[in-house]
């Protein structure tokens, strides 16, 4: 076989699928995993395209054309870095290697750092749309060494997914960890954009009672309108499905407790660390976090009391409500993202693309939208949009809407449905829209039992009071 385009090390699902999803589109792929299982598999799935399994990690990289391209699929943290061990003996200067891993940005800003000097093209990128979009078309996000993107580039929007308008899911994000930190924050967006679908269906089931079929109904026709996206499309589905071995709907028969790999926690902190309110996201964290405590909720629930969930008012009526409230509460989540990203671009210097990086997220991804294309045409018209709430489209939608979200709100909290999402961000947008906050008590609070000062809304300085003589 003629020598590949590009080694792939790393062969569980998502790296088997981009190496198919590579051949399919005219690229020799070398493939390899310390597992010989998943070797066997590999190549049994390959069998017949120009696809090869190598069986130790310098073989892979003897069969590859310069400059060598080599894409690492392995779980983050310490196995990167053993491969990366491992390579810095195989490849030369020019050669690319790119971490497609979900990395934690700082670990990737360590990596390029270390290798400084050497030659080696390191760079970090998001891969983003599951097992599907590995085989399909994902989204990229790739960030890192700049000199590596002209080769890249080709292989890469080749094998990603199109928007609507035929443009590549694929564009440079920025220098150093910029990349992986584009995919984190995507993660955290999803977290919450999962979390308040999760909650609009448990508003019709716990305050309205609906069935499971008709719940999908819901959820099918609101993804032809404006909350279009995947996430609500595959939640259609998932509610139209019966166990085949009970006859129930299956949504019923999981367990209602819910894993994390930690990118939607990193984003929470990153907003933490970077003094940007992001609660949104982090209520979506939190929400994994206490559904893990299972034991303990099925305990209290005995203990505790609390309203009966059954809402009296007209049920047509309130579905639109939280159709609405959905919307809404999904615009200051995806405010809350971009404003985490613009506060790393001003710390790092990274020049971040912000229209062009919803522009890669509107196909391919997990948190793919109609929204999305509204995002990129806010940026279009500035750039240096300061949070997305005060763009002129989405300051309309915004007015439209934030009633509704009051009164979904309202009435989850009067019967007892705990909607934290929801709840995070109507608080988020009326602080957002606040000209001043109780801060200056807090303020005084601060100074009266630390002497940390204040400052007065009357002249500049700094100024301290003894408040208990």
């Amino acid at each position: 076989m003629q020598q590949s385009d590009i080694g792939i090390v790393g062969l569980g699902v998502m790296g088997e699928n981009l190496a198919l999803n590579f051949e399919r589109n005219g690229f020799v792929v070398s493939g390899f995993d310390l597992d010989p299982r998943k070797r066997d598999s590999f190549a049994q799935r390959t069998q017949a395209k120009r696809v090869r399994a190598a069986v130790s990690l310098a073989d892979l990289v003897a069969g590859l054309h310069g400059p060598r391209r080599i894409l690492l699929m392995v779980p983050a943290g310490s196995a990167v870095d053993r491969v990366l061990a491992e390579l810095l003996s195989l490849v030369v200067a020019g050669d690319v290697v790119i971490d497609g891993g979900n990395t934690l940005y700082t670990d990737t800003h360590r990596r390029i750092a270390d290798l400084d000097g050497s030659g080696i093209l390191y760079v970090g990128t998001g891969v983003s749309g599951g097992e599907e979009g590995a085989l399909l078309g994902p989204a990229f996000m790739p960030g890192g060494d700049a000199l590596a993107w002209p080769i890249i580039k080709p292989m890469l929007q080749s094998i990603a997914a199109n928007a609507d308008d035929g443009q590549p899911c694929c564009e440079w994000i920025g220098p150093g960890g910029a990349g992986h930190f584009v995919k984190m924050v995507h993660n955290g967006i999803e977290y919450a954009d999962m979390q308040m679908i999760c909650e609009a269906y448990w508003l019709m089931h716990e305050l309205l009672g609906m069935s499971a079929g008709a719940m999908s109904d819901v959820f099918a026709g609101w993804n032809q309108g404006d909350l279009g996206s995947y996430l609500v499309g595959i939640t259609a589905d998932i509610l139209a499905r019966t166990d085949g071995e009970t006859g129930r709907p299956l949504v019923d028969m999981i367990l209602d407790t819910a894993q994390q790999k930690g990118t939607g926690k990193w984003a929470s902190q990153a907003a933490l660390d970077l003094g940007v309110n992001a609660p949104t996201i982090a209520d979506a964290v939190f929400a994994r976090t206490l559904s893990a405590a299972r034991q303990e909720r099925v305990a209290a629930a005995g203990l505790l009391g609390g309203p009966t969930a059954r809402y009296a008012g007209e049920r047509s009526a309130f579905v639109e409500k939280i159709r609405r409230a959905l919307l809404t509460a999904k615009i200051c989540s995806y405010a809350q993202g971009f404003q985490i990203l613009r506060a790393a671009d001003c710390e790092h210097g990274w020049s971040l693309p912000f229209g062009t990086i919803a522009s890669v997220w509107r196909a391919g991804c997990i948190i793919r939208a109609k929204l999305l294309e509204d995002i990129r045409r806010a940026y279009a018209r500035n750039p240096d949009l300061v949070n997305l709430l005060v763009d002129d489209h989405f300051a309309r939608v915004m007015a439209q809407g934030h009633q509704d979200l009051r009164e979904v709100v309202a009435a989850a909290a009067l019967h007892g449905v705990a909607v934290p999402a929801f709840m995070s961000a109507l608080a988020y947008y009326d602080g957002y829209r606040s000209s001043r906050l109780p801060a200056n008590l807090l303020q005084a609070q601060r100074d009266y039992f630390g002497a940390h000062t204040y400052e007065r809304i009357d002249r500049p300085g700094s100024f301290h009071t003894r408040w208990n003589p």
